[in-house]
């Protein structure tokens, strides 16, 4: 058997995850199931299988950093290359970016088997004869979706209509309950699990055919892109230009040369709370709780506490999720209505749709305790080794107060040491510098006094993390 290319798609915000997934802490970076996240799962879900190339991982460039922190937890720095997207696209682009990558790589008849980075899969046994049955068809010059088998009428996911053999005859939108009682019924409808798996050469061949712009936009961004270490960065000029078309519309339901593989392998794509309560662990009143939870007479609910003890009383089929700055509630039958939630928050200009409290950084991160017109004070926490840009800001100064550790800064022309219980200054219009030289976690208090605090009163004149604003 070829070689595979395993493709990992960590794009994405999960917005029905709202307020523990964010749009810059997104879904596939939450421990939702297990102690590791969901990217993570499926990275170690692909290292276990036999004939993988190491895998490349696909990621907005605003999550790199925390990707690339997850897989350093793996231990697999040196293993895993994450390729670097400016925009979010969709799946076509960024599948098409994948190929050309392993095609400078590998030869053309090697195999890429496309998974998105946020989905559960719990008979690791069929998704393994699932891919082998797909790399057989792959190699067979086919274009592979994973199919996989519906155990109720879901209105949620589009469907796949199997003809004769493998042969797909039609990739349906989300159905009606009707329709989707219908498709149940005949037996030849699977959920579209957005899987994928296909020889590099014919891949080419039938995207040149069907979405050449596309591919000639990708092309000419992969070649215009370079290495930015340990990533490797699509130019955005070339993919701007780009249509925005998931890999089924601008291929799959074009091609005469695609076929289906059926499996079930306990998939879910976890896409709502509901779904998370459907596959999680329930104690004996069917709840769902995480976190610091007290209930009385509670059933049938998911009750989740991040920051501080969520009581409960009287309560059936209910949602309750509890951040630093959010607290979600609403029946769990209605959990698909947060996206709705947070396209209000947006349109509202609140960054609760796009950060948490708590904000994280290449250097570590730092969690607003207060904020009010003119002051606002921030708990800083710097990895070992790390350092902050060398910067200045225009309409702010800072006070730093050391609680752990011992700080390196730099204020103008000079460098000096800050231990526990010690403080410094830097005046607005300053250049400045934070280091953590030692090797146990720096946390300070920054307290910043000015006529605005904006995170976008950065001058930057120095970064080690390649970073321009």
């Amino acid at each position: 058997m070829s070689h595979i290319q395993p493709v990992i798609l960590a794009g994405g915000t999960g917005t029905r995850l709202w307020p523990l997934s964010r749009e810059l802490y997104p879904k596939q970076l939450l421990n939702l199931t297990e102690d590791i996240s969901l990217l993570q799962a499926t990275i170690k879900r692909i290292l276990s299988l036999p004939n993988m190339l190491p895998p490349l991982v696909v990621v907005g460039d605003e999550h790199r950093f925390l990707t690339q922190n997850q897989i350093d937890e793996l231990g697999l720095r040196d293993k895993i290359t994450i390729i670097l997207e400016p925009l979010g696209r969709d799946t076509a682009p960024a599948i098409c970016a994948a190929a050309l990558y392993a095609l400078a790589k590998h030869d053309e008849d090697t195999i890429m088997l496309v998974l998105p980075a946020d989905h559960l899969i719990s008979k690791p046994e069929a998704f393994v004869q699932g891919i082998e049955h797909a790399a057989e068809l792959a190699a067979d010059g086919h274009l592979v979706t994973f199919g996989i088998t519906p155990h109720s009428p879901e209105t949620g996911y589009g469907y796949i209509q199997r003809g004769e053999g493998n042969r797909v005859l039609s990739f349906v939108e989300k159905p009606d309950m009707k329709t989707a009682e219908r498709y149940l019924a005949e037996g030849n409808y699977y959920w579209n699990s957005g899987m994928f798996a296909f020889c590099l050469k014919t891949f080419f061949a039938e995207v040149r055919k069907y979405a050449p712009q596309t591919c000639l936009l990708m092309e000419e961004s992969f070649e215009k892109g370079r290495v930015d270490e340990p990533f490797f960065r699509l130019d955005q000029l070339s993919m701007e230009a780009c249509a925005c078309e998931s890999i089924d519309y601008a291929l799959m339901e074009k091609s005469g040369r695609v076929a289906v593989v059926p499996v079930d392998m306990g998939w879910d794509d976890i896409g709502s709370w509901q779904a998370l309560w459907d596959v999680s662990a329930k104690d004996a009143e069917g709840n769902v709780v995480h976190g610091d939870v007290v209930l009385e007479d509670v059933r049938n609910s998911l009750i989740r506490a991040e920051n501080r003890l969520v009581a409960g009383v009287g309560l059936e089929g209910t949602l309750v999720v509890e951040t630093a700055d959010a607290v979600l509630v609403a029946p769990l039958a209605r959990a698909q209505d947060v996206k709705k939630i947070v396209t209000r928050i947006k349109a509202d200009k609140n960054e609760a749709y796009r950060l948490h409290m708590t904000v994280y950084r290449p250097w570590g991160s730092y969690t607003v305790l207060e904020e009010q017109e003119r002051f606002q004070i921030k708990r800083l926490s710097v990895n070992p080794g790390a350092k902050l840009s060398l910067q200045m800001h225009h309409h702010r100064s800072e006070h730093w107060v050391v609680v752990k550790g011992t700080a390196t800064v730099t204020c103008g022309e000079e460098k000096f040491l800050v231990h526990e219980n010690e403080s410094t200054y830097i005046s607005a219009g300053k250049k400045h510098r934070l280091e953590n030289e030692g090797v146990i976690p720096l946390e300070l208090i920054e307290v910043q006094n000015g006529s605005y605090l904006g995170e976008d009163d950065i001058v930057r004149f120095d970064d080690v993390y390649g970073r321009e604003k």
